[in-house]
């Protein structure tokens, strides 16, 4: 079930709310941001590296990764002028720091600076209480509950607004509205 936008979705708007699906591999980020788009009759930012990735020839570099990152800079702006009251991002620029830090040790000063200055209202992110679902682009399922310590640890770095989201099928994406409307309380759909 594939929804890039819903049809009822009238017109461009320019206030809205941006949340961000960071975390883990495997943990749902893409199917929650469409249900969650789906939900609130709004847009949402697809991950650019899943397409980057089927479409090389060789395996990656950090320069495709860097890639990737401009890439979906580029996705989450033009997506914010078809935002509806909310823009949900299949990830951002802390999925690519930790890509980058953990394949290659360091990572783009640009990235780290647009990481800072990039506002997003509020930030999910997925537990990996999800079975692992085996993918020829996903690595390191043995390394779950690291990624989540570092994840976790980089958001409150960051300062950031955000909620660990966990359950199964229609109670995680209850879950996920649950926290949208506590911080966006007119969010509620009654």
């Amino acid at each position: 079930m594939l929804y890039l936008e819903n049809q009822h979705n009238s017109s461009p708007s320019l206030n809205f709310k941006k949340i961000a699906i960071v975390g883990p591999e495997s943990t749902g980020k893409s199917d929650l941001a469409q249900a969650l788009a789906y939900h609130y009759n709004t847009v949402w930012v697809p991950e650019v590296a899943r397409s980057y990735l089927e479409n090389l020839k060789a395996p990656y570099s950090q320069r495709d990764v860097e890639e990737i990152a401009r890439l979906q800079l580029v996705e989450e702006d033009k997506m914010e002028m078809r935002a509806n009251n909310f823009l949900f991002c299949d990830t951002n620029l802390l999925v690519i720091k930790i890509w980058m830090q953990n394949a290659y040790g360091n990572c783009p000063e640009w990235i780290l600076n647009e990481l800072k200055t990039r506002h997003y209202d509020l930030i999910l992110m997925p537990d990996i209480d999800l079975p692992w679902a085996p993918d020829p682009l996903r690595e390191h399922p043995e390394k779950r509950e690291f990624f989540k310590e570092w994840y976790l640890e980089e958001l409150k770095t960051l300062d950031s607004d955000f909620h660990l989201v966990s359950g199964f099928g229609i109670e995680r994406l209850n879950n996920a509205i649950s926290a949208i409307e506590v911080h966006f309380p007119w969010s509620s759909k009654n």
